[in-house]
């Protein structure tokens, strides 16, 4: 599930890994209110953790970027391809 929040000010936006049962995910909050919780890596077929707390980070830490740019926090294959995540 991806939720988009827009927010005019992102200076207090926070992105934490998050231990999930399969894996590793993220969150992304503002003022400590959680905006995004990734669970399961995007735009892909199955519903999977992402293998490594690294991986998660790294996907979290590119969905920032975009909120920080104030664009469309959509992460696509091409992103996962650049990033190197394991599937």
């Amino acid at each position: 599930m991806t939720l988009f929040v827009s927010c005019k000010q992102n200076e207090n936006l926070k992105l934490t890994s998050l231990k999930t049962e399969a894996g590793w995910g993220y969150t992304i909050s503002n003022n400590e209110k959680i905006i995004i919780k990734q669970t399961v890596i995007p735009v892909i077929s199955d519903n999977k953790s992402f293998k490594t707390e690294e991986d998660a980070l790294k996907v979290g830490n590119l969905v920032l970027q975009k909120l920080n740019d104030n664009a469309s926090p959509t992460v696509t294959k091409k992103d996962l391809n650049t990033l190197a995540i394991k599937i």
